[in-house]
């Protein structure tokens, strides 16, 4: 029998097929390594990242309560000095960093409204920190016009000269190592109640002298530009010859509202310290400001003190607030912040009405130039204004919207290049407001190109009043037959200076604002009409004061 043999044939390797898997596990391999190396690196970015959250800054340079001088603190926190350098810039028309364009060429009524005092010579927009110093020492507001050295106490870190002439009055001990040891606000107090009637160019050559912690490096962080600036129409105007050498004085820095311990903000301002306790104390509403409803509450035995009662959040207005208002700086008392009837614009208008000088003669800031009416002046009621708005009712402060927050590697820091708002909408509007940056830029717009325009008016307003008070003097009216006359012309003069010199434009209370210069409006006509009448007896009587707030309008009989 033959055995048949069956046998297999030897398969053949694919070499083809396993030279095709090669490059792609080669590339399986480059992309495993590829994916290692980034997930390596992302975690160890999220680990830097965290690391650098906790330790938000190193101190490579000591600061303490004499380092007026950015620079030191600038090593420490280099982001916050950069924003505050930027502060320098003349890029944003109309906000923080404007050019210094005068107000009297733009708005001529201006000249009229402040004839006979320093404003009707110079009065120009307002720059940013970093030149509030300087711009206030080139003012022919302060060159041509004797002014006090309390135009010192927001244009300058103050503290450190405060504190020693304080501490000299107390016969305390006031060398460098005293002033570098604490705050200590009772002599900070002393001393600017000490220069605050002193003549302005004295206290600045003792500002100019003072140690401002940082002995390397003498002079401003920024060299003198021309005073006006280095762009638009008076551009390169050439410095005055006598300017003021500034020494070691600093415009506001940030030892004017931080701890240099523990770089909590803080208030810094006496007159702020004194305002805000009187407000405290009297009656006028402050539901903004919870921190004053709760003292309010208590036994009252010490005054409110913000550094020790506010919240954080309240603090970043209050900090904004130390400079940012109205108040009284010249020669004749201490400076004097208008808050013990509340912050209304009446409110500090009955303040001013009560209050007398220290040798008993009623309170004015001038003699009008054309009628020799006692005025009042206001300065930048920005505070007040703001707290009569819904920002402020939504507890919104000043620095959510002028300083708002930004992110800098893995911090969340303020952004310390202060100016409007309309610079950076994103961060500081649309966090709450849900819109389109152009659409929101167009809202704030709206309203400050109306509050311009009603400002117009009000203007126009007041020099008819000017016109017929002067001609009813030019006909042999008296004084006291222009009494009620001259009570109107304050009233009005009062409420169209407040909202001009107030620098949002309207935005911080646009309805608050409007209704301030309808009641110029009103005071001007009335007063005109009264100024007529004396003239011209048969033009008829006046309104009785107050009775259009009578009047009863129609309610609408469908939704508006």
């Amino acid at each position: 029998m033959t055995d048949t043999c069956t046998r297999s044939t030897p398969r053949t390797p694919n070499v083809a097929s396993r030279s095709g898997r090669a490059p792609v596990f080669a590339l399986i391999l480059v992309i495993t390594l590829l994916a290692t190396a980034l997930v390596t690196f992302v975690l160890v970015r999220m680990f830097e990242n965290k690391e650098a959250a906790r330790t938000p800054f190193v101190r490579v340079a000591e600061v303490d309560e004499l380092t007026t001088d950015p620079r030191p603190w600038g090593a420490n926190w280099p982001h916050q000095f950069d924003g505050w350098k930027a502060t320098a810039g003349d890029r944003f028309y109309g906000g923080s960093s404007a050019m210094p364009e005068s107000k009297l060429d733009q708005q001529p009524y201006l000249r009229r409204l402040y004839a006979g005092y320093a404003f009707s010579i110079d009065y120009r927009e307002a720059r940013g920190h970093a030149y509030m110093l300087y711009d206030q020492g080139v003012t022919e507001r302060v060159t041509k016009k004797p002014q006090a050295g309390a135009c010192l106490h927001c244009h300058a870190s103050t503290t450190v000269l405060y504190r020693k002439k304080g501490l000299e009055a107390m016969g305390e001990p006031a060398d460098d190592a005293a002033l570098a040891a604490e705050f200590n606000m009772p002599a900070v107090r002393r001393g600017f109640e000490e220069l605050s009637r002193q003549p302005y160019f004295d206290v600045f050559t003792e500002l100019a002298s003072m140690p401002d912690g940082d002995p390397g490096s003498e002079g401003p962080v920024f060299p003198m530009p021309p005073a006006g600036g280095f762009e638009g129409e008076i551009a390169g105007e050439k410095l005055p010859a006598d300017h003021p050498d500034a020494g070691n004085a600093h415009p506001v820095t940030c030892i004017d509202c931080h701890d240099p311990k523990t770089m909590a903000i803080r208030v810094t301002r006496p007159g702020f310290m004194q305002g805000i306790a009187a407000l405290a104390a009297g009656d006028g509403a402050a539901p903004h400001l919870p921190s004053i409803e709760r003292w309010r509450t208590g036994d009252r035995t010490e005054p409110y003190d913000p550094n020790a009662l506010a919240s954080r959040q309240e603090m970043r207005s209050f900090v904004c607030g130390q400079c940012h208002v109205e108040y009284y700086c010249a020669n004749r008392m201490t400076l004097t912040f208008p808050w013990g009837h509340g912050l209304r614009a009446e409110d500090l208008e009955r303040y001013w009405d009560e209050l007398s000088f220290p040798d008993g003669s009623d309170f004015f800031d001038y003699l009008h130039g054309e009628t020799g009416t006692p005025v009042f002046k206001a300065q930048h009621p920005e505070f007040e204004l703001w707290s009569q708005g819904i920002h402020a009712r939504s507890g919104v402060s000043c620095s959510d919207c002028h300083m708002p927050y930004q992110r800098v590697g893995a911090m969340k820091v303020s952004n310390h290049d202060v100016r409007s708002p309309l610079a950076h909408v994103n961060a500081a509007c649309q966090n709450c407001h849900h819109a389109d940056a152009s659409e929101l830029t167009e809202r704030v717009e709206s309203i400050q190109a109306k509050t311009v325009a009603m400002i117009d008016r009000a203007g126009a307003a007041m020099t008819d009043m000017l016109d017929a008070i002067i001609a009813a003097k030019a006909s042999g009216a008296s004084d006291a037959e222009l009494a009620e006359v001259y009570a109107l012309q304050r009233k009005a003069m009062w409420r169209v200076d407040y909202i001009s010199s107030e620098n949002s434009l309207g935005f911080h209370a646009d309805q608050e604002a409007m209704r301030i210069l309808a009641e110029s409006i009103d005071y001007s006509r009335r007063a005109q009409v009264a100024a007529l009448r004396i003239q011209r007896p048969g033009i008829g009587k006046l309104p009785p004061a107050g009775a259009d707030a009578n009047v009863q309008m129609p309610r609408p009989t469908s939704p508006r």
